[in-house]
This record gives C-alpha cells, structure tokens and sequence, in this order.
C-alpha cells in the first residue's frame, strides 16, 4: 500500500527538555494551515499526542519498535498517514536514547525503520561553539540515521545565531540552520506528576503558536527536507476475526490514557464501542468493558459519589468482561487512599495509596502464567508502565503476569484477576496483545 506522495519528518532532540515538543506541535500548527498534516509520537506517551490530534484535527498514533516491533511501527504509519500529505513525527528524549543502551524504542531506531529524515533540536542556551560539537558527535554517532536539519532553542540573539552557524561551518558541517527559536514562555504547556496536561485541559492558542514557529522556522525548507521521505510499502494481513460485540468504553478526565490505534484495531474486528463516563453516566449496556489508565486519583470524590461504581461491580459478578489498566486498576480495587480515604468499585480485593513520588516508569515484558480475559496461558505481552501509587493486595490474591520486565502490582507480578476482570499496571498495545481474546469472552458472554 504506497503513499509516496506523503512527505514526513522526525523531530528529535539531542536531550529532554530541549523543546522538541514545543518546536513538532508548532511545525504541526504552521503546516496545518494549508495541507492535511499526520501526527505520530515515538515511545507509548498517551499525553503528547492528544495535544498533536487537537492541533492536526487527526489522531495521533505512538510509533514504539519495542512494544509494537519494526513490522508493527511501519503498518501504523502507513494506516495512519493515508490521506495525509505531511508527517510529523516527535521523537521522545534524546535522539538515540532507547532501551537500556540500545538503539531499540529510540526516536533513532524509528527513523531508521521508516528511513525518515531527522531535524534536530538542540538547546542553545549558554552554548556557541560546542553546539558544533554536539551536532557532529551526533552525525558521527550512527551514519544511518540522516539528519537533514537543525533547529536552534532558545537562542539569545541574532548575534548568537551567526557564532553558531560559523562554529558549524568552521567544523565542516553541512546541515543546515532551518530555525532559530527564542524562548517564549507563553508557548510551555503546564506540567503535573505524569507529564504535561492533556490537551482539553489547555487552551493554548494554535493560530498564535503557528505564527510564532514560521517567524523563526524557515518552512519551505521544512518542506523540501520532508520531501526526501520515500514512504515504505506495506501488505496487510488476513482480514482480523469478527465479534458482533458491544464494548464499553470509559472516557472523561478520570480515564483518558487509551491508544488511538486500539479503537481502530477493535472496530476492524467488529465491535462497535460505546464511550462513557463512570463519573457522570450510567454504565451503557455491553457486552464487555475496557477502562483505560488516566488520573481517577484527581477525580476520586467524584468517582464515589457515582452509582456507576456499583453498577460496575455487579457487572463484574455477572461475570462480564472487565479489562483494565492502570489507573483502571485503582478505580477497580476497594479504596484508594490519596489524603482521605475514597470508596471505589471494589471488584478486586486490593486497596490502592498515592505516594507522591515515582514507583514505576519503563518498559514491562510479561508471560501470562493463567487464562484470563485479555489472554491466553502462555502469552508474552510487552507493554510499559508508569504510575505515582502502591496496591496491597488481599492474600488470596490471584495474578495473571508474571514480569521478567517490570514492577508490576507486586513481586513482578501484574494483573490482579477476579470473577472476569482483570487490572493491571502495565499498558498494553493491540501490536503486542491483540483483543481477540477479549473480544471472544465479550462474545460468550452476550450469547450466555
């Protein structure tokens, strides 16, 4: 399946912090006032790509070679990039920076895979001459990844500018200055415990963010290097099995981390999704439920006011499918303590506590040790997880992964299970953990 005629990008950076962020979703806004522009982000992030999909008027769609593997990472952008003309991709961290000391999950092994050209972003602040330095140690670093552009962030004056691109000359580098970005404080996004806010949480303003980008980003060159991108081909498989299922699908504030790519995958094997709100809805009917992770922990007195809660519970003792993640895992347990203590769902016998402080961040690699309603006994699913909390667990309690990656619940091991719920720490991609398992026990259960 070509798309030749999409042009695309990578926006790395030589470090976190550096403005990346700030500099793709301002390349997305600019380009976005005259073609339809495609929004990707490297690494599992649920929070940068609702920013990009409120800015492109597209979903963005995560790019991981870890959790979805090389064939997984090129079959998302060709899906995703169909009546697009411009792609955009925002790389995480540091251009090479990617699992353990490899090159696998980095912004670099995705422009590898997808052969895309790189602009690199580097913070100017405080430096001159050794940004010559950092740009040829990273061309020098892996001569496969082809770095076509850099943008300078938060430069202090034109002055300073011109003592950059002759450092740059002097050191017989070729690339090109295609921006130099003073800094602007009205362009940050407000941050909190598991990174920026989500998108319907901020009201920046993406006509004033694009003008600001195309006074200091030459865009035509943008264009022209993004013009280099020969788009790969892709053959799709067999048609996925069908399951004439309803699935609900919690949705709002409190649970908001879901991948864009899991809705599609869902859809093209026949369930039709039902989104709702179990702070301020009534659970729909469904033959199964998925609550994804988001911040029930903001949210939590407003979870136990609601009915809904109960209403999960008995859908859960009915024996409907239940899959969780996360912050669903939270929600799902008995209590979760944050200063006061807040009645949940309590579906699992567990308790959960926010600490304050960071207990899991990183990638999770799992074998599911059971049959459980998201997997088979036997399965290998990767995945990753991120969360600021603890959960104690009843002593009869019942897992389905053990981790050889990851913290997981306890002792590395993940997936608390009950009746036919289960809730984990780790997030998982249809890549690495199809839902035809679920989707099958959703179907029993409707025809019970």
């Amino acid at each position: 399946m070509p798309i030749s005629k999409t042009k695309a990008i990578l926006i790395a950076g030589t470090g976190s912090g550096v403005g990346k962020t700030t500099i793709a979703m301002g390349l997305m806004a600019a380009l976005s006032r005259k073609v339809k522009v495609q929004p990707f982000k490297v690494g599992p992030d649920f929070i940068d790509p609702t920013h990009h999909t409120r800015i492109c008027g597209r979903p963005s769609r995560n790019l991981d070679s870890f959790i979805m593997g090389e064939k997984g990472v090129i079959e998302t952008f060709v899906r995703g990039s169909k009546g697009a003309e411009f792609c955009i991709i925002e790389g995480v961290m540091g251009l090479f920076d990617g699992l353990d000391a490899t090159e696998i999950a980095s912004s670099a092994h995705i422009a590898k895979i997808l052969k895309v050209p790189v602009i690199l972003v580097i913070n100017a602040h405080g430096v001159s001459r050794s940004a010559a330095a950092v740009v040829k140690g990273f061309m020098d670093f892996d001569r496969d990844v082809n770095i076509q552009g850099i943008i300078l962030n938060n430069i202090g004056s034109d002055r300073h500018v011109q003592l950059i691109r002759d450092s740059l000359i002097g050191a017989g580098i070729k690339i090109p200055v295609i921006g130099a970005v003073p800094k602007n404080k009205n362009m940050s996004i407000p941050s909190r415990h598991l990174g920026l806010e989500m998108a319907h949480e901020n009201n920046n303003d993406i006509a004033e963010l694009a003008s600001f980008i195309e006074q200091h980003i030459d865009i035509d060159t943008v264009k022209i290097i993004a013009g280099n991108f020969e788009a790969p081909g892709f053959i799709f498989g067999e048609q996925h099995e069908q399951f004439d299922v309803k699935i609900g699908i919690a949705n709002d504030s409190a649970f908001c981390f879901y991948y864009q790519d899991t809705f599609d995958s869902l859809k093209r094997s026949g369930a039709e999704l039902v989104f709702f709100s179990p702070m301020n809805d009534k659970l729909p009917q469904a033959d199964g439920l998925y609550l994804g992770g988001g911040y029930p922990e903001l949210f939590a007195k407003e979870l136990e006011l609601s009915n809904t809660r109960y209403e999960i519970k008995r859908a859960a003792e009915d024996g409907m499918p239940i899959y969780g993640e996360c912050g669903a895992l939270l929600y799902l347990c008995e209590s979760l303590t944050i200063d006061d203590t807040y009645r949940m769902a309590g579906v699992l016998g567990a308790s959960s506590r926010m600490t304050g402080k960071l207990q899991a961040l990183g990638y999770t690699e799992a074998r599911s040790v059971m049959d459980s309603p998201i997997s088979k006994k036997g399965a290998m699913i990767r995945g990753h997880e991120f969360h600021y909390s603890t959960t104690e667990c009843d002593r009869d309690a019942h897992f389905v992964y053990q981790l050889s990656r990851g913290k997981g619940i306890f002792e590395r091991l993940d997936g608390l299970i009950e009746h036919n719920t289960i809730a984990s720490y780790m997030h998982t991609h249809p890549a690495s953990n199809p839902f035809d398992e679920f989707l099958g026990q959703c179907s029993k259960y409707k025809s019970r």
